[in-house]
């Protein structure tokens, strides 16, 4: 068993904004937002946040809970499955990229820092492109292995989803860190009642219908508005 104070460590670790997998450099569609001017204050960032977490709710944080409990028991073929599941949600191919990008940093992160064989398999088979490897089902191959609990999982996905949009926004639209900061905490509080929501919730239930969404990545993928230029 895993003591609290090691799983709050492990828990801030791999919650972390700067834990090194590259979501920094994605946005869930926020630059295109904010250059078509959608999202322009406090208010429609809000508003914007509020969206891409119910996408992602209905759909990474169902799907790690389904692979978390899977991990558990030893069911291999689950992960993957709930791998699958989370890949044929994604409408667009940048959510798809971010996705296999960061699930395969962080699946190699975590097997250089710790022993566990399910990781190093999963990491084997991204590599030999037998799964997708995507980011919230590697996180719950992972927070299983290491101790942490669904609970912490789910906090986890929500916070990562919430942060990535609100990190972007520093970047590229009008709000202060003192906004930002007032939406995370507005929707930290709403944490318990979402895992409520779907925590029985399973494949039938995933949805990421989002089509203004979709709009957005298609624009970014063809557009020049990005956070970072090299």
């Amino acid at each position: 068993m895993t003591d609290d104070i090691t799983r709050l460590m492990r828990l801030a670790e791999f919650a972390d904004s700067a834990f090194p997998v590259g979501t920094f450099s994605f946005s869930n569609g926020l630059e295109s937002a904010a250059f078509e001017n959608i999202v322009h204050d406090a208010e429609t960032l809000e508003q914007y946040t509020r969206t891409v977490l119910r996408q992602t709710l209905h759909c990474d944080a169902i799907a790690a809970l389904v692979a978390f409990r899977a991990a558990a028991r030893n069911d291999y073929e689950e992960i993957k499955e709930a791998d699958r599941q989370v890949i044929l949600c994604k409408m667009n191919a940048e959510a798809r990229q971010m996705l296999t990008r960061t699930g395969k940093k962080m699946a190699e992160i975590c097997t250089r820092i710790t022993e566990s064989a399910l990781m190093k398999r999963w990491l084997q088979d991204i590599r030999e492109q037998q799964v997708a490897g995507t980011y919230p089902v590697t996180q719950a191959v992972y927070f299983q292995q290491c101790g942490l609990t669904e609970k912490e999982l789910f906090a986890a996905v929500e916070y990562g989803a919430v942060n990535m949009v609100l990190n972007a926004a520093l970047r590229c639209v009008k709000v202060s860190h003192y906004e930002t900061q007032a939406i995370l905490y507005r929707l930290g509080a709403e944490a318990s009642e979402e895992y409520e929501n779907i925590r029985d919730a399973g494949y039938e239930d995933m949805t990421a219908f989002v089509p203004e969404m979709d709009i957005l990545a298609s624009l970014h993928e063809k557009g020049t508005m990005r956070m970072f230029m090299n």
